[in-house]
């Protein structure tokens, strides 16, 4: 009787222990297999039922997306909004150009016509670059309407807004006499923040049209247009005179 007992506490323990081994090797997270999004999961996760384990998952993505917040997407600024639209250059402007840079052989009429300083501005809508209409000096004013030609210049361009210009700079060296164009960007302090970042994002448009310009000038109000400034940018201390005034 005692002998019949102990063989059958004996059987209880070697299927306890069985049942033990068992459960620790389902339940051991070293082997691990893909799911269908590509994360891991453990062994154990393999015996809970599809249902179960897709309900859980969506269940833990819903709750994420619930408590991260939403970051709203940056809207275009003025800058990203003209490059974008691709602002044009009239072909008007590329004439003047080709006209004040190529110095032909002309009669002393022709040469009267020839501009010395012209401004450009944006059209209405913001697309296209054109000839500001009454901006301009021409070489014949010159001594005649205009007295001091680089004043003058400085003088039409408006206080409030920006501009493109180009002009023809006559200056003396130590060693000679030169004529060479100046391109400029002027953006004043008191021009709206919207016209300066279209400006300055459209002046690769109209640079590309003036290939072979040795000075470029960026002024921001009248004092970066004194006349050492300008003797600075066409070369430094080797200027020694500009329009015909000593620097």
């Amino acid at each position: 009787m005692i002998r019949t007992t102990l063989l059958e506490y004996m059987s209880l323990l070697a299927l306890l222990y069985c049942a033990m081994a068992n459960c620790r090797a389902r339940c051991k997270p070293s082997s691990f297999s893909a799911t269908s999004t590509g994360a891991p999961r453990s062994r154990w996760c393999s015996s809970l039922p599809r249902t179960a384990w897709a309900s859980s998952r969506a269940a833990a993505s819903s709750a994420t997306k619930a408590r991260a917040p939403a970051i709203p997407s940056p809207s275009p600024g003025p800058a990203a909004a003209a490059i974008a639209s691709g602002v044009q250059v009239a072909d008007e402007v590329c004439r003047i150009f080709y006209d004040m840079k190529v110095r032909k052989c002309s009669t002393p009429e022709e040469i009267k016509k020839r501009k010395k300083a012209v401004i450009f501005c944006l059209s209405p809508d913001k697309k296209c670059i054109i000839v500001e209409e009454g901006k301009e000096i021409l070489v014949g004013d010159v001594g005649v309407t205009v007295t001091d030609p680089f004043k003058h210049f400085v003088q039409m361009l408006p206080e409030k807004d920006c501009r493109y210009a180009l002009y023809d700079a006559s200056f003396e060296t130590k060693e000679s006499k030169k004529e060479e164009l100046m391109f400029f960007l002027w953006a004043p302090e008191q021009a709206p923040l919207k016209s300066k970042m279209i400006y300055a994002s459209s002046k690769d448009a109209i640079k590309k049209k003036f290939q072979g310009i040795k000075h470029e000038c960026q002024a921001n109000g009248p004092e970066d247009l004194n006349r050492a400034c300008i003797a600075e940018k066409l070369g430094g201390s080797l200027v020694v005179a500009f329009e015909g005034s000593p620097v």
